[in-house]
């Protein structure tokens, strides 16, 4: 056994306040790396809220400083607010072995303690500036500031974990980081937590039909997950499918708005429900929406990894998702769901020649498992083998630590 190390992990999000990937990310890593080796690893976490807990060798302390930064651009707020918080978190550490960062919201911390400590500095790539250009309508011009400190960690990192090789390869061609110091590493799911479950009474308590199919999204109201190509593909589903949205923690109030527009506007021509439940659900009641849909669409115009796709997968729903970033190493085309292209490649708009094409494309194929029970009861079994095969949380942190190991046996990254 390699000898025992003190593991710092900085997060934006840790329970019991997540909202996306990167949080349930984070929670499963942090438990699994605790039980590494018969728990003689020391994991430090720092998140942003007001998180306290030390159990064993565990340690979970939040960062949430008294006073607000103040700033005439109200969008600034959220940046300025993560930095602080980096700085409080830097200052918390003693020395530790690595310092492992989970988004930009945290790079700045790992920077400081990477130069403080002499720790090495692992980034997890959950996503990247760059791909995500709609965020200056949240941040306004911090969307620079957070770019550049993306950049300025990647070019400081002395190694990376991709959550996908498509995501491997944008690290190496955005940044410049040797391929020799990434290593993939996918994402995860508990499979024994997420597991088909049915619970008509819940669904009931949400307004939904239990004896009627349903068509299902869950995500965050942001143009990343692609909300606004699914409301437009509800237009050509067929008839008599109610759709369930889970959708919250919106972006912007504008965003949310033209959801509710959007929403507003298929209630008026489509005789078949709309359901929006509109706050970020508990996992038990998650699992109960993935469990009786007949489809889960995942529309995301760019998805690192996706681990949505896992939930619905592991509940034995298949998959109607948008060909983009790591998807396709999650979803097998044909297999556990259908894979629609998102096109032109790369962009995060549809195609101008034709906005809708994505739109028709994503509700065909989802006509086309709904028309085929059979098929859809195929594609859930092989759905929840893949998952309970590929992506368990122990062989993750088995990976993340032998990635640990490696990059402590050898030369830092100069610091740039």
């Amino acid at each position: 056994m390699n000898r025992p190390l003190r593991i710092a992990l900085l997060t934006n999000e840790f329970p019991p306040h997540i909202y996306g990937g990167a949080g349930v990310h984070i929670e499963n890593l942090t438990r699994e790396l605790s039980r590494l080796d018969d728990g003689a690893h020391q994991i430090l976490v720092r998140s942003f809220g007001d998180q306290a807990q030390l159990r064993g060798n565990l340690e979970v302390i939040g960062v949430s400083p008294e006073v607000a930064p103040e700033s005439p651009e109200p969008r600034h707020a959220r940046f300025l607010d993560a930095m602080q918080r980096d700085v409080f978190m830097a200052g918390s550490m003693t020395e530790v072995d690595i310092v492992h960062c989970h988004t930009w919201y945290t790079h700045l911390a790992g920077c400081f303690v990477k130069q403080l400590h002499g720790a090495r500095l692992i980034l997890t790539t959950h996503s990247l500036e760059p791909h995500r250009p709609w965020k200056a309508e949240q941040l306004g011009t911090a969307y620079r500031a957070s770019s550049w400190v993306e950049r300025t960690a990647y070019q400081n990192a002395d190694g990376v974990v991709a959550v996908s090789e498509a995501m491997r390869q944008d690290v190496h061609h955005l940044y410049g980081v040797p391929l020799d110091r990434i290593q993939v590493v996918h994402n995860g799911i508990d499979a024994q937590r997420w597991r088909r479950t049915h619970d008509p009474a819940r669904l009931e308590k949400f307004g939904i039909d239990p004896e009627q199919p349903y068509v299902l999204f869950v995500g965050r109201i942001t143009r990343q997950k692609g909300i606004d190509h699914l409301l437009r593909a509800v237009a050509h589903l067929r008839p008599g499918v109610p759709v369930v949205l889970a959708a919250g923690a919106p972006d912007t109030p504008e965003a949310e708005a033209a959801v509710a527009e959007a929403v507003a506007r298929l209630a008026r021509t489509r005789r078949e429900p709309i359901v929006w439940i509109r706050q970020v659900m508990p996992q038990d009641d998650l699992i109960v929406l993935y469990s009786h849909a007949a489809v889960f669409v995942c529309p995301s115009v760019y998805e690192p990894f996706g681990i949505i796709n896992l939930e619905a997968m592991a509940c034995e729903t298949p998959v109607v998702a948008s060909a983009v970033g790591g998807i396709p190493e999650v979803v097998l085309d044909g297999e556990t769901g259908l894979l629609v292209p998102f096109e032109p490649a790369g962009l995060q708009d549809p195609d101008p020649a034709d906005p809708d094409r994505f739109a028709r494309d994503l509700a065909a194929a989802t006509n086309a498992l709904l028309d085929d029970p059979a098929r859809r009861a195929e594609m859930g079994e092989r759905a929840r083998a893949r998952v309970t095969s590929h992506f368990s949380w122990a062989a993750i942190a088995a990976a993340t630590l032998t990635f640990y190991h490696r990059t402590l046996a050898r030369s830092p990254r100069e610091a740039v």
